[in-house]
C-alpha cells in the first residue's frame, strides 16, 4: 500500500509552505507552477502530513492507495 497525494491546483495560491515542509516531494518549476510527487514513499509520509497541515488554503489531500497509479 502506498500514499497517494493530490493537490487542488485551482485552490493552491503558491504560498510554498509545502515546499518548506517536504522539499523532496514538492517543488516549484517556476514561480507559479507547483510540481509534486503523486506517490511519495512511505518514508516521507510524516513530511507530507506536515505539508498538508501547513497549507493555508488546504489544497493538499493525502490518501492511502491500494493500487498503483498508471505511469
Amino acid at each position: 500500500m502506498s500514499t497517494r497525494l493530490v493537490v487542488d491546483l485551482n485552490r493552491c495560491q503558491n504560498y510554498g509552505q509545502c515546499v518548506y515542509a517536504a522539499p523532496t516531494v514538492f517543488r516549484f518549476h517556476s514561480e507559479e507552477t507547483l510540481e509534486y510527487d503523486y506517490e511519495p514513499g512511505d518514508h516521507v509520509r510524516d513530511q507530507v502530513e506536515r505539508a498538508a497541515a501547513a497549507c493555508p488554503v488546504q489544497a493538499i489531500a493525502l490518501d492511502r492507495a491500494t493500487e498503483e497509479l498508471p505511469r
